[in-house]
């Protein structure tokens, strides 16, 4: 068996986790691989003796634990996980049923989170651990007209990563948030791609916004989902990894300018801050 770290990776039957899958079996790692049907897992990748494929719905805590339970016993251990399931959710916050955006949130969030209360304890044991979360850059910017249920289901992911790194730090553990730009995987195609059930025609921009995620985008992303991977692999192996990662020179520059305009809203404002002291 390889003594190569173990990857504990969500959401692996298609898209960036597939990608990622695979490139780690390929460098020899060991890789423990969710999906809610193993048979979509094993079509795409294959049998391999460093593989274990697993049928597992992050929303169901109980799944989740069978499945790192699973892993620890078949690779006496993890190393690397990967919240890597979730969806994309669009319509305005008018649109959107409480249903449609609680099932966002949970397939998001409280998935992710499950996966976490899992592993922590096997992490907090062995003293070392690392959690790659990949939100969106839709996570740390908001300003996508029919994304903001999906914009908060990121900034969730960005704000407990956070959390997470402080709160796990002195344990060993290390914590990254991944805040993907436009990759060129089958995230914006049916299935990974929601729309509101009932949409609204007055919201002239998010009917604009949705229009172009399915007529212009798909099969014009800028982002190699193989780097992608590559890029990982490589934040996996840094002994301090960065708590944020932008990835893709698209994110990387809407962060930039979100940055900038933070900082000039700062100073604009500096006065009137500073004014609600005693």
């Amino acid at each position: 068996m390889s003594t190569k770290k173990v990857w504990f990776v969500t959401g692996a039957s298609k898209g960036l986790g597939l990608t990622l899958v695979k490139r780690l079996l390929k460098e020899g790692f060991n890789v423990a691989a969710t999906s809610r049907t193993v048979k979509s897992l094993k079509s795409e990748v294959g049998n391999a003796s460093n593989f274990l494929p697993l049928e597992a719905d992050v929303v169901n805590e109980t799944s989740i634990k069978n499945a790192i339970a699973k892993t620890v016993e078949t690779f006496d251990g993890i190393d690397v996980v990967v919240n890597n399931a979730g969806y994309g959710q669009l319509g305005t916050l008018e649109e959107l049923s409480d249903k449609e955006a609680r099932r966002n949130f949970d397939a998001n969030v409280f998935g992710p989170l499950n996966v976490i209360r899992s592993v922590m304890p096997h992490f907090r044991a062995k003293n070392s651990g690392y959690i790659i979360n990949i939100s969106s850059i839709a996570g740390f910017l908001g300003g996508f007209p029919g994304w903001g249920i999906y914009n908060a289901t990121k900034f969730a992911v960005a704000g407990f990563t956070e959390a997470l790194s402080a709160e796990a730090r002195s344990l060993g553990i290390h914590a990254t948030v991944v805040y993907p730009g436009y990759f060129k995987t089958n995230f914006l195609l049916k299935g990974s791609l929601h729309f509101a059930e009932n949409p609204i025609a007055d919201y002239k921009e998010a009917r604009e916004l949705d229009r172009a995620h399915i007529e212009d985008i798909p099969g014009n992303q800028p982002g190699d989902p193989e780097k992608a991977a590559l890029a990982l692999v490589q934040l996996a192996g840094m002994e301090n990894p960065p708590l944020h990662f932008f990835m893709g020179s698209d994110a990387y520059g809407m962060a930039n300018n979100k940055i900038e305009l933070l900082q000039k809203e700062l100073s604009t404002n500096e006065a009137l801050s500073r004014s609600t002291d005693f």
